[in-house]
């Protein structure tokens, strides 16, 4: 082979190698700096050796390159103390710049590196001095000055790329740095060889290894540098997949704590969050010596448009709330959602009532407008509460004054707000106190039906009575559904009162009915019944454990209950209907029912409100109202029910109406089962009586008979009326006996 192309061969590997050598360099550092590394030590060792390796094979490859075959066999000491000074030179390289480098100054940093290129370039000339006087001692050999000077210069420039590589730059200009140091590092190589005093003549140095042996150190330094190299690959890969691990786990913490401390529908802080800011604000108020503010907001009619419309709908709804929240409030409030339908919002700052109240006037305003839930369009309200800090007392209180305050809006009505007052933690504790009371009145057979007839407008006997429910309480006495019904509902036990309701319903209708009795029976449905699906299966159950003919049963329902779900309305009154259960809309006029929504009710009755009734005799608006709705029901073939009638020209007024039915103190107040089965059994004289069918098999009285009988009698109303109907003081009661304790 011509020994010019074998020199040149090896010029391209030195080159070769001085290129490759720096980028392991940096990435043995890259992978000692990780973090992940708890002791880098062991990498900058094998790196160090690998590197020290690879510099003396490069050495060799360039003396072979230069001066043809050399005789290095004699002083083997001085070959390993050579590679052990490039081994240290380069763990001290490598040790500076991934582990003490990032805290030294600049200048500090120039000083290490001409240090280190000092050392680099003696390590170098302990191996380049050697052939020229091999049995000389070290310290007679001429030194080149000026050749470790530029090595020294050469290194300290590789040294800040590469410090400056791995520190500040980005990977892609980090790059630049390993040619660079490679390029340094070959030309240094370069002169420290062609340097005529280092060398002798070639032909004076025999017995010299063959230039093959250059090869041979080239491939094992190429070797060696390419398995540390693998290892990092390795190991890097390792570290990026644990890494990968980590950020995920990371990213399910934080999930997980965003879950624990935001809401997942709304986005809104949690409970938990919202407290923690209050104990905060509240730190900060002290010391400022501020007042702050506590909103408590409850969605108005949110429940039937869940029930309505679907779950799906409402979280439509409440997602749509939380947006509304966040626009209205300031980037110093807080704001959270509590429950389903419930929000908190705190007031920092100079807040007072007017600024509290203007809030609250915000909120209720953007809380009204309509929500889009599909191609629909539904209308909700708040009510809201606000107690300030430290007016309304400590922390820990302030959320249970503002729900307080809260529900006392809600008792007038909804769609307002209300500041916290004493009097209404004390509420907020009697409906708790109630509440607990209600849940044993339920296991205690405290509860008792109530009942008042219902009597013939023209006959004036009786005809039926509406089921009235009461609570015996053990301490506070009797206790009326206006009371304790509102409770039921907050706290969550108006199903059950319902479904106790139409049990004892039915079973006092059997109790009757064995004792001769055939009384019809009239209960009111709840809205939450109404949107039960097996209500219809409840009340047939209930009938058919007690033998109950389904025609001795009513049900009536409010006409704003029926308004809130007209659909599902339809579709259980006409389940009751084929099931033979009376039905009957109450409170008739205080809603906004459509004719044709009327129409298509299977409704047997209509019950006029008795606010009406209150007004019929001073108030000519009042008259108008009761003449149009009865004229209605009789159009539609509804019988009609007055209810509240306390005066006899309320009677007389209702019957010239042609109100077919008359309920109220008129007549009778509401009594017990045992007291109603007393005065149907007394035998006396008396102006009003059961009527004597419901002592006998009865059936409903067509719409046709009612208005035969009411043209035989309506001529003579207004001057024997008086005669037939008896006034409060000659009425039932009197007939009774020992009536005081009856009613």
């Amino acid at each position: 082979m011509d020994d010019n192309w074998m020199r040149s061969a090896l010029y391209a590997g030195v080159m070769a190698l001085c290129l490759y050598l720096p980028f392991v360099a940096l990435d043995l550092v890259r992978r000692a700096r990780t973090k992940r590394h708890a002791s880098p030590w062991g990498w900058l060792l094998g790196g160090a050796a690998a590197w020290g390796t690879s510099l003396s094979a490069a050495l060799l490859m360039t003396l072979l390159a230069r001066h043809g075959a050399l005789d290095l066999s004699h002083d083997g000491a001085l070959m390993l103390a050579s590679w052990l000074v490039s081994v240290g030179t380069a763990f001290g390289v490598f040790a500076a710049v991934s582990i003490a480098l990032p805290g030294w100054r600049g200048w500090l940093r120039i000083s290490a590196g001409l240090a280190l290129g000092v050392l680099v370039s003696s390590s170098l000339m302990l191996v380049s001095l050697q052939p020229v006087n091999a049995w000389a001692p070290l310290w007679s050999q001429s030194w080149p000055l000026d050749l470790t000077l530029i090595g020294a210069s050469l290194t300290l420039v590789a040294y800040l790329l590469a410090s400056e590589g791995l520190l500040r730059w980005s990977e892609r200009r980090a790059r630049w740095a390993g040619p660079a140091a490679g390029v340094a590092f070959a030309a240094f190589l370069w002169l420290v060889v062609g340097d005529d005093v280092s060398f002798g003549a070639p032909d004076a140095m025999p017995g010299l290894p063959s230039p093959h042996a250059g090869w041979l150190a080239g491939i094992a330094a190429a070797v060696s540098l390419s398995v540390v190299r693998f290892m990092s690959r390795i190991e890097r890969h390792l570290a990026e997949r644990a890494d990968g691990l980590e950020r995920s786990l990371r990213q399910a913490n934080s999930d997980l704590q965003k879950i624990a401390y935001h809401d997942a529908l709304t986005g809104l802080p949690n409970r938990l969050v919202f407290e923690d800011k209050l104990v905060a604000a509240v730190g900060r108020a002290d010391q400022a010596r501020e007042r702050l503010a506590v909103l408590f907001i409850d969605l108005d009619g949110f429940k039937p448009i869940n029930d309505s419309f679907g779950h799906s709908s409402g979280d439509a709804v409440l997602r749509q709330v939380g947006d509304r929240l966040r626009r209205i409030s300031r980037s110093a409030d807080t704001m959270a959602r509590v429950g389903g339908d419930e929000f908190l919002m705190l007031l920092e700052g100079e807040v007072d009532e007017q600024n509290a109240a203007q809030v609250a006037t915000r909120m209720l305003a953007t809380l009204s407008e309509p929500y889009s839930i599909g191609s629909r369009e539904v209308v909700i309200s708040c009510s809201i509460g606000i107690v300030f800090y430290p007016d309304g007392g400590a922390q820990p209180k302030l959320i249970a004054r503002a729900d307080a305050a809260m529900y006392a809006a809600k008792r007038s009505g909804g769609a307002c707000y209300c500041f916290f007052e004493p009097s209404m933690e004390a509420d907020a504790h009697e409906q708790l106190d109630l509440q607990r009371d209600l849940r044993l009145a339920l296991e205690n057979n405290e509860l008792e039906l109530f009942y008042q007839p219902k009597v013939d407008a023209l006959s004036g006997r009786v005809t039926a009575a509406e089921a009235l429910l009461r609570w015996k309480h053990p301490t506070k006495g009797m206790i009326g559904p206006a009371t304790f019904i509102p409770v039921a509902e907050r706290f969550g036990l108006i199903g059950t009162l319902g479904n106790w309701v139409i049990e004892d319903a039915c079973r006092q209708s059997r109790a009757w009915r064995d004792k001769g009795l055939r009384m019809r029976v009239a209960i009111n449905l709840s809205a939450f019944q109404m949107r039960q699906d097996d209500l219809v299966e409840r009340i047939t159950t209930a009938l058919a454990r007690h033998r109950i003919d389904p025609s001795l049963l009513t049900c009536e329902i409010t006409e704003s209950v029926a308004m809130e779900d007209t659909r599902a309305t339809q579709v259980t009154f006409q389940r009751l209907g084929e099931a033979g259960v009376h039905l009957s809309i109450d409170d008739f006029g205080t809603g906004y029912s459509s004719l044709g929504y009327l129409r298509k009710l299977p409704a047997e009755e209509l019950k006029i409100d008795r606010s009406f009734v209150m007004d019929i005799e001073t108030g000519a608006d009042a008259r108008a109202v009761v003449d149009a709705v009865i004229r209605l029901a009789h159009a539609l073939g509804l019988k009609v029910v007055a209810e509240g009638v306390e005066t006899e020209s309320q009677r007389d007024l209702l019957i010239k109406m042609g109100c077919d039915e008359l309920q109220g103190y008129l007549f009778a107040k509401p009594m017990s089962a045992r007291a109603l089965l007393l005065w149907a059994s007394d035998d006396r004289e008396r102006e009003i009586a059961f009527k004597p069918s419901l002592f006998g098999e009865t059936r409903p009285i067509s719409q046709q008979e009612l208005l035969a009988h009411r043209r035989a009698v309506t001529s003579t109303v207004p001057q024997s009326q008086h005669d037939r109907v008896p006034s409060r003081s000659n009425g039932f009661a009197s007939t009774l006996p020992n009536s005081n304790s009856i009613f």
